[in-house]
């Protein structure tokens, strides 16, 4: 236990007696909000009352005294402190996966000399970099002076889908360079919205295979995070003909067509079914899924499914657009079919900050789109037509949710 004299007994009264006089002072007065928004209500006052001890000087020099007061708020620091250095750790990451180090290490650790030379980079820089990827996990400290994968570097050669992202985030940080610039500006002139340009793209689309090919394959690569979540989270055998919307190059229904008895099919723009045909015959599919080239907006959309899949589609749209494909999907189902919704949504418990603010501000820089709730998601399933929409557990909520909406 702590000992504490006298005279620190007497700092922490002054502490909470300071306190004291102001929740008295906040209690007697009635108050009105910053800005002229009406009076403030009691939460307003609580708030109000939190955030004025949280940035009290003496209150901060009393908590990081108390045992457990001092590790909350040593987390906390900890927290803000992260916040303020994202940016270094994302370009610290950005350059291993560049540089091709994780590959590098694959078959065991190497010295700083080895490293430097495979990098391309002085010896000082080299270590620089190694020491800073050591302070993140994605390396670890061998004996000998060398380097090897950490606990966060080795699951990246596991997923090398994670890398491409990686490597593509490099137009998102650029864009956010000027954040400020890029809210009160004109987010279709951003290099990321000239990139994902097809997801505006207007009914007739006459785009060739080789135009669409950097997007679909990437997108096709990161399906595998959350194509098996999906698998596993819904029983897909309950069903017997399936309509991935807008499914890129077929990555999904690829995975789908491991599910016995379970006729695929992908509809998409044509230019991307191109891509997604030869898919299928390199994973020997051919015959048993087909690819339906069309439009979502201007149709037709096939039907007489009873199971349709809208696997990160939605929240790439605007409010206007995305009820449209809600109805298309409704369209194509016949009466007691499903539709799966499948993408990040707001405000799920434990990954806010994945939805609102990553995929707030990623969405935002692509000029189009916005992660909506699982409340709202179900809201525009009621008005497209649907009966009923209920959340199902995925097993990793940060990277997907599923709304399964009953025609």
């Amino acid at each position: 236990m702590p000992r504490f004299g006298a005279r620190g007994v007497t700092r922490q009264r002054r502490v909470f007696t300071t306190t004291e006089s102001r929740v008295n002072e906040l209690a007697r007065g009635k108050g009105a909000s910053a800005g002229g928004a009406g009076p403030l209500t009691l939460g307003d006052r609580w708030f109000r009352l939190r955030n004025r001890i949280l940035t009290s000087a003496a209150f901060q020099r009393w908590a990081v005294r108390l045992p457990v007061a001092r590790w909350v708020a040593r987390r906390r620091a900890e927290k803000v402190f992260e916040l303020v250095a994202g940016f270094v750790y994302s370009q610290v990451l950005y350059a291993c996966v560049t540089l091709k180090l994780f590959e590098r290490l694959s078959d065991g650790p190497a010295p700083l000399e080895a490293l430097a030379d495979f990098m391309a980079l002085p010896l000082e820089r080299a270590r620089r970099l190694l020491d800073a990827a050591v302070s993140l996990k994605l390396l670890e400290r061998r004996p000998q002076g060398r380097y090897g994968l950490g606990i966060f570097g080795a699951p990246l050669l596991a997923n090398p889908s994670i890398g491409h992202m990686v490597e593509h985030h490099a137009m998102l940080y650029r864009d956010l360079a000027d954040p400020v610039g890029l809210l009160r500006g004109d987010p279709t002139t951003s290099e990321l919205s000239r990139y994902w340009s097809y997801a505006g793209r207007g009914p007739g689309d006459r785009s060739s295979a080789e135009e669409v090919a950097p997007y679909s394959a990437l997108m096709a690569s990161s399906m595998a995070l959350i194509a098996e979540d999906i698998l596993d989270a819904y029983p897909f055998g309950r069903h017997r003909r399936h309509v991935d919307l807008a499914g890129g190059e077929g990555a999904f229904v690829e995975a789908a067509a491991r599910t016995p008895g379970l006729s695929s099919t992908l509809f998409d723009l044509p230019a991307v079914c191109e891509r997604a045909r030869a898919r299928f015959v390199r994973a020997g599919l051919e015959g048993r899924v087909a690819a339906v080239g069309g439009d979502l907006f201007k149709g037709p959309v096939p039907t007489g499914f009873d199971l349709a899949t809208l696997v990160r589609v939605v929240h790439d749209h605007d409010d206007a657009q995305a009820l449209r494909i809600l109805q298309a999907a409704r369209g194509a189902l016949v009466p007691g079919g499903v539709l799966l919704i499948a993408e990040p949504m707001s405000g799920t418990p434990g990954a806010e900050a994945m939805a609102d603010a990553y995929f707030g501000l990623y969405l935002f820089t692509m000029a189009q789109g916005r992660a909506r709730s699982a409340r709202e998601l179900e809201a525009m399933a009621l008005a497209a037509g649907f009966r009923s929409a209920r959340l199902v557990r995925t097993r990793r909520p940060m990277l997907t949710r599923l709304l399964v909406a009953q025609a």
